[in-house]
């Protein structure tokens, strides 16, 4: 029953990170997502068999310490944008920054209401909590097509960025290949580093250790 209700905790923290692009592109011009139905929480039109079933269920189910998924991307026109300069930044920060926040909202919870609060709820708050905090410091890694990477890429000046620009159409062109690969060697190469700072971070706002 735990395991199954962390599959669900992943999947909605993967919806509400896709949703949150969407709002951040919306609030600054471009209704792109909003006129493609992709405002909703409705987890159906979001749905990647592979990346929001398949790959969450595998590491789940598996008690992997790599907790990560995708959903369908969505849409937005960053030509669209209000703020030409730092829009599209904003944009791909807005999925990281709302993971971080539900993590906050929810340790917080832990460390305060770990007293009056039922066992089950505390257990539903700490697992909202690491998946959250682990989501959004993951995608903050500057590499394509992860949102840190296309927030470092839109925030440089021109002349800086038309070299990212290109390596990342390269790594596109692989597809989702380029991502399970790179989940491949961050798996074997930087998980461990990677796990125990989320783990001291998560401390630091729950006060406890897991």
């Amino acid at each position: 029953m735990a395991t199954l209700i962390s599959f669900i905790i992943l999947i909605f923290s993967i919806i509400l990170h896709e949703v949150a692009h969407g709002y951040a592109a919306d609030s600054l011009g471009d209704p792109t997502a909003r006129l493609s139905g992709r405002l909703t929480l409705n987890p159906l039109p979001h749905i990647d068999p592979i990346g929001s079933i398949v790959v969450p269920a595998l590491l789940t189910f598996t008690n992997s310490s790599i907790l990560f998924g995708w959903a369908k991307p969505v849409p937005y026109n960053p030509y669209n944008l209000k703020n030409r300069r730092w829009g599209e930044t904003l944009v791909a920060l807005a999925g990281s920054a709302t993971n971080l926040f539900l993590a906050v909202l929810f340790g917080l919870i832990v460390r305060f209401g770990s007293a009056s609060l039922p066992e089950t709820a505390i257990g539903i708050a700490v697992a909202i909590t690491f998946t959250n905090l682990f989501l959004g410091l993951f995608n903050l890694i500057p590499f394509p097509p992860l949102d840190g990477f296309t927030a470092l890429r839109s925030a440089l000046p021109w002349h800086l960025s038309a070299g990212l620009d290109r390596f990342e159409q390269r790594i596109r062109t692989a597809g989702a290949l380029s991502l399970l690969l790179f989940l491949f060697v961050f798996s074997y190469l930087f998980v461990g580093p990677f796990f125990d700072f989320t783990v001291w971070i998560f401390g630091l706002i729950t006060g406890m250790r897991i």
